[in-house]
């Protein structure tokens, strides 16, 4: 359930049962044993995973399962007094855990980084994942030749707060970006940042993304609000005029990147004035997508015991209806700039009535024919709308 973080974790513990015996069930098989991986980062994520338990018991009344992940952690009781639920796993590892995970052969998800330090005002993930923590550069650039030989054409970093990069080894993520541009691979393939803070994406970061081979020019990076004063109630790390000027520098060396932002609406203290102030900011971002999320209360989070105005749930979601609309005319905006421009498309393998689906490096999702001897295979076009 949940982040790439945890597709990839999933896999890493499907592929340790495999190496020990274990055989996947195929499709409607019954399964001796499910174990559902839980997402917690907000109220509609709890709630899937309840209902996602509750399916695998209806459809494997013998199975064992347990679950795992980052609501079992924070919330173990309350999974534990489910009746569909064998046992909780909630140990939290320490030390770092690799994993990485090949999806449909085309890309891999590689967890570069795990934690968070940062302790955001609204937030519970640190809460279930502990203190920001990394491998080696060495150990990633090991996983990604491997994933690279077995197929797989991109390499999608993941991780709680990737920026942050070499709290245990004492290395920067922007080592470990130009290690991953080098890697002694010959054939054409394709890294893939992840979500990063916008005070640890620094200008130099930005440079090496314009002048590298295979680091796709994709940015997604957090914003949450447009207000100033609301990103000091968060706990944010930077203001709206260092988010901005992060933007305008990619714009101004990676004018066709891709550039998606996270945006929360309601947040306790996003007061009418306040919320006044974030619209027109948004709006004057050049930026392609935005992915909006309404605040949920997490319980044990700083945020629920400072004195702060509570947002009515109705107007949440009128104010989440509005960011979506604008999200929507920016991703066509950036649609119509990048027309013209050429364009290397990375084709997958799933046959959807006779189309087949693909991403360019500043991820414009293209369609085709389905040809299987286009899959995972590169091609560059020139879209013309």
């Amino acid at each position: 359930m949940g982040c790439k973080l945890n597709f990839a974790e999933s896999s890493a513990l499907m592929n340790e049962l495999i190496r020990r015996g274990y055989e996947r069930a195929k499709q409607g098989e019954d399964a001796d044993l499910i174990i559902v991986n839980t997402c917690t980062v907000t109220d509609t994520a709890d709630q899937k995973d309840r209902q996602a338990i509750h399916r695998v018991r209806r459809e494997n009344p013998k199975a064992r399962i347990v679950v795992t992940g980052c609501y079992a952690r924070l919330h173990p009781k309350e999974i534990a007094d489910m009746v569909e639920v064998d046992r909780v796993v909630t140990k939290r590892e320490d030390r770092f855990v690799p994993a990485y995970s090949k999806d449909d052969r085309t890309r891999c998800f590689l967890k570069v980084q795990d934690g968070c330090n940062y302790f955001c005002t609204y937030c519970a993930i640190p809460y279930a994942r502990g203190r920001s923590r990394n491998p080696a550069i060495e150990s990633v650039r090991a996983q990604a030749m491997k994933a690279l030989k077995e197929g797989a054409k991109e390499i999608v970093l993941t991780g709680v707060n990737i920026g942050d990069f070499g709290r245990s080894t004492g290395e920067k993520f922007y080592d470990l970006l130009r290690a991953l541009d080098s890697l002694p691979f010959e054939a054409p393939y394709r890294v893939r940042i992840g979500s990063v803070e916008p005070n640890l994406l620094t200008h130099e970061i930005i440079d090496l993304v314009a002048q590298s081979k295979h680091i796709a020019p994709h940015f997604h990076i957090p914003l949450q609000s447009g207000s100033d004063e609301v990103l000091r109630i968060m706990n944010r790390h930077y203001d709206t005029a260092l988010f901005r000027d992060r933007v305008a520098y990619i714009r101004e060396v990676l004018p066709y990147a891709f550039i998606g932002v996270d945006c929360m609406v309601g947040v306790r203290g996003e007061t009418a004035e306040r919320w006044e102030q974030y619209v027109p900011y948004i709006v004057s971002l050049p930026v392609s997508q935005l992915h909006v999320f309404t605040y949920s209360e997490r319980s044990g989070t700083r945020m629920l015991q400072m004195d702060l105005p509570v947002i009515p749930m109705a107007e949440r979601h009128r104010r989440s209806q509005v960011l979506h609309q604008v999200s929507e005319k920016k991703l066509q905006a950036f649609y119509s700039l990048c027309a013209g421009q050429p364009q290397t498309i990375l084709w997958e393998g799933k046959n959807d009535k006779g189309t087949m689906y693909g991403f360019s490096e500043n991820y414009l999702r293209h369609s085709r024919p389905y040809d299987k001897q286009r899959v995972n295979t590169f091609e560059t076009i020139v879209p013309t709308d």
